[in-house]
This record gives structure tokens, sequence and C-alpha cells, in this order.
């Protein structure tokens, strides 16, 4: 069964975690909260987080030094800093160290988080489809190129004047050498089903 997306918000206010999740409750992820950077940290260490959302004033561990520690250990999360004090300085800090993908400023108009965590879980989605394809395409480059060693002409194409392509006819292992390339792909698809699998989970 495909979990759903996971969204931490990090504050050191209860209410402000609880009108939180009281606003987002329709959203289509689950929401989980934190009262500092150490209890973001534990929770992360935890569960799989796909976006964290974390407040720049907390009391101990601030909401720059938080993020910079989650762009570190998770870099695969992605990274919002809310505040109350809309200084440039703390955005520089929160944008330099922690990596930040979006800096909004409290009080934060719902629709307008909403809106952009959304855009930050569609980054993440197109992230892990990105990897997917990476990977695939590298694997499919190293069955190219075993087979080039094994058959050295494989992928070599002669053309005529006209851009066509020249088979030759004469060769004698042309149906086996068919027969071994359908084998090929069909072990690559087999192993792409499985990549696909993983990335799903």
């Amino acid at each position: 069964m495909k979990r759903l997306d996971t969204v931490l918000f990090v504050d050191d206010e209860p209410h402000i975690l609880e009108g939180l999740k009281n606003r987002l409750r329709k959203e289509p992820y689950t929401i989980l909260t934190a009262i500092s950077g150490e209890a973001g940290l534990e929770t992360l260490s935890r569960n799989p987080v796909d976006v964290v959302v974390a407040d720049e004033q907390m009391p101990g561990m601030c909401g720059s030094e938080f993020l910079e520690v989650v762009c570190r250990e998770h870099p695969e999360t992605i990274r919002i800093t809310l505040t109350g004090q809309a200084s440039l300085e703390a955005a520089i800090r929160a944008i330099n160290k922690g990596e930040i993908y979006r800096f909004l400023t409290k009080p934060c108009n719902a629709m307008e988080l909403a809106h952009t965590i959304r855009q930050a879980l569609q980054l993440k989605k197109l992230t892990r489809e990105n990897a997917r394809l990476l990977a695939a395409a590298r694997q499919q480059k190293a069955i190219l190129s075993a087979l080039e060693r094994e058959h050295p002409e494989i992928t070599k194409v002669n053309l005529t004047e006209e851009g066509e392509i020249i088979l030759n006819e004469t060769n004698d292992d042309l149906e086996s050498l068919i027969d071994e390339v359908v084998k090929e792909i069909g072990s690559f698809d087999h192993s792409q089903n499985r990549l696909n699998e993983q990335f799903s989970k």
C-alpha cells in the first residue's frame, strides 16, 4: 500500500501547531508536529518526511540551525522556513545553511501555505521520478555496453546518402543476435519493473 506524503511542522508554540493542523486537515497528506528542533530531528529519525516547515524563532535550536541539520542528514526532505520576524539576516541564514525551498512570514495565509506545500510535494515527486529515469538510463547503457563488448558491430549503423539504414542481410548470426537482444531487453524490462516498485514504496 502506497503511503501518504508526510509534512512535519516544527514550532515551539503548541497552539500554533494545532492551528496549522486544523487549517490543513483536509489536505491529502499526513501531518506530524514537533515543539522543538531537537524533537523535530527525533521525529525525522523515526519517520519518512517529505516536507518540513520550521519556525525560525525557537529557543535552543533556531529554525535555520535545525534546517541546516535536516539538510545534512535528510537532504531528500524539502525544507520551508516560517517566521514572525521577516529579517533579511534570518532569511539569508536559512537559505545558505538550510538550503530552504521557501521562506514564508507569520502570520501566513492558510491558502498560501497549503499551495507552497503542494508545490514542494510536487517537486519531491519530480525529483524521485528523475532519479528513477536516471537509474533506468544507466542500466540500459550498461546493457548496450555489454552487447557491444560481445558483438562490436551491434551499435554500428551504416547509412545511405539519403540517410536510410543499411542492413547486413548476409550475416549468418543475425537471427541469433536478434534473439539475444530480445532476451537482454526482457531482462532489462524485468529489472526496471523491480526498480519502479522500489521507488513507488
